[in-house]
């Protein structure tokens, strides 16, 4: 039991290495983009299935609430949080609706979403990408290896070099936590000699 648990471990470790080694650029301007896109008044939307569902409200209470710097919160919303919305989207129309529905309705060109699928393969997912760039959003997928279809719509992709779920989710929220960590840097990191925000995020 002893060496599963310390294997399982050690190929988590391995999976986030050899991911960050070929996304550490593309993490850094995903991770400016959000920040322009906070500091010109547009909002994130973030979105998934099961444990992907859990990883996208995870990071945008990350954002609304705080992650590291007591901060004004950011606009970042979580489609798959509303039971109403999306069973009644789903009961009226079709569950591969849930997403693109919403998107079509809240977001404005300018705005930005990460849409979170381990195997891309999901309708629902597809479909909100497919309106998200119709409506002018900067679409950035997390996905896994098997995902890279769905990858290559988008407009970002961050490709998990694993086809094992658990693995590939692991990365999903470290690069989550990771962005949030940038982003709050650049908005809300005080020039030397001064004690203000250095973006008007800080004083909405």
């Amino acid at each position: 039991m002893e060496k599963m648990i310390l294997e399982a471990f050690a190929d988590s470790a391995a999976v986030k290495e050899k991911f960050v080694k070929t996304h550490l650029s593309l993490i850094a301007k995903v991770s400016s983009m959000i920040a322009d896109a906070f500091s010109e008044g547009n909002k994130l939307y973030l979105f998934g299935n099961g444990g992907s569902a859990c990883d996208a409200s995870h990071i945008v209470a990350e954002f609304v609430n705080r992650f590291k710097k007591d901060r004004p919160g950011l606009p970042a919303i979580a489609l798959n949080t509303d039971m109403a919305v999306l069973t009644s989207i789903a009961n009226d129309y079709d569950f591969s609706d849930i997403f693109a529905r919403q998107l079509k309705t809240l977001a404005e060109p300018g705005d930005i979403a990460i849409a979170i699928s381990t195997s891309g393969g999901s309708k629902n997912i597809l479909k909100a990408v497919e309106v998200g760039k119709k409506k002018g959003l900067k679409m950035i997928a997390f996905t896994g290896a098997k995902g890279t279809k769905f990858a290559s719509k988008c407009d970002y992709a961050f490709v998990v070099p694993s086809e094992d779920t658990p693995r590939v989710q692991e990365v999903h929220i470290t690069l989550g936590h990771v962005i949030c960590q940038i982003v709050e840097e650049i908005l809300f990191e005080a020039p030397r000699g001064n004690s203000s925000s250095r973006s008007a995020a800080g004083s909405r």
